[in-house]
């Protein structure tokens, strides 16, 4: 069993929540979000459904947990580290498992650090589910070694000690990103104008000419539809690698634009489909004067 008995967790949306279900039975747990103040909001309603403690707000959450764990968008990032400071123990372990810049992480742990904590940046290398709190994850930070002792027995099957330097494993996520995230971005700008001009087949079949997959089209389905049901997420995702990228001194021109692009695909989330040709059917009827 973990040592980490009591564990406040910051931001309850849909990850914070299967962190709560996850953590059910290893753990006294805290939860806050700023969405608690509208108690028709999906994390104000999950409440009832989970077996934890409101906090009154993030600092009270955070009072007499030995473990911290922040799951807010990358932009409330530095808030969540701040908002925990007047109530975290010491020593205790800030577990920042947002897709931020290294930049950001370096602001956020020197915030957690001027509090007494230790902060721990986690970079989730998968979507959370269906592994949840499995999920694979590099850690980093001084404190990543001693917080993954501590742990054990929670569950993170998935967490490996990366690196001591804060920030390069938020680094090794966001540089993935440009080209996963990227990839997406190219098949959708791609096969919208291909299928228009009806010659979709033959350019998925020079794909697998040059870069062989065992089913393109199954893959151009996959991806495509993921930007389309996550676009806004992973465009916030793309701003962020951008960051990195102009953190390293490099003009992010591609990054930016996918944000853009994904940001684009979700306004069109209505025509998902498990299909291809109808999926880009129904975003060019978008399209069409």
């Amino acid at each position: 069993m973990s040592g980490l008995s009591r564990i406040a967790l910051i931001g309850f949306g849909e990850v914070g929540q299967i962190l709560a279900e996850d953590l059910a039975g290893k753990a006294e747990l805290a939860v806050w979000d700023v969405a608690f103040a509208d108690t028709a909001s999906a994390p104000s309603q999950a409440l009832a459904r989970q077996p934890v403690r409101q906090g009154r707000d993030a600092a009270d959450a955070a009072r007499g947990a030995r473990l911290v764990i922040s799951a807010v968008t990358a932009a409330q990032d530095l808030e969540a580290a701040r908002s925990v400071g007047p109530g975290l123990e010491p020593g205790a372990f800030f577990l920042d498992l947002n897709s931020c810049s290294p930049g950001q992480k370096t602001a956020s742990a020197d915030a957690i650090h001027a509090a007494g904590g230790r902060y721990v940046e986690a970079a989730v290398m998968s979507p959370f589910p269906p592994k949840r709190i499995a999920s694979p994850m590099l850690l980093g930070g001084p404190h990543a070694r001693a917080f993954l002792q501590a742990a054990d027995g929670l569950g993170l099957a998935g967490a490996t000690a990366y690196s001591e330097v804060i920030g390069q494993a938020a680094a090794t996520k966001l540089c993935r990103s440009v080209m996963i995230k990227g990839v997406e971005a190219l098949l959708t700008e791609s096969l919208l104008a291909a299928r228009h001009y009806g010659v979709e087949q033959v350019v998925l079949d020079s794909l697998s000419d040059l870069l062989p997959l065992p089913d393109w089209n199954r893959t151009a389905q996959y991806m495509i539809s993921r930007s389309l049901e996550h676009g806004a997420r992973r465009a916030e995702e793309m701003r962020e690698a951008a960051r990195t990228v102009a953190e390293a001194g490099l003009p992010p021109t591609m990054s930016e634009a996918i944000a853009e692009r994904q940001d684009w695909a979700a306004h069109h989330r209505g025509a998902l489909s498990g299909d291809l040709a109808a999926m880009l059917d129904a975003i060019n009827r978008d399209l069409a004067p």
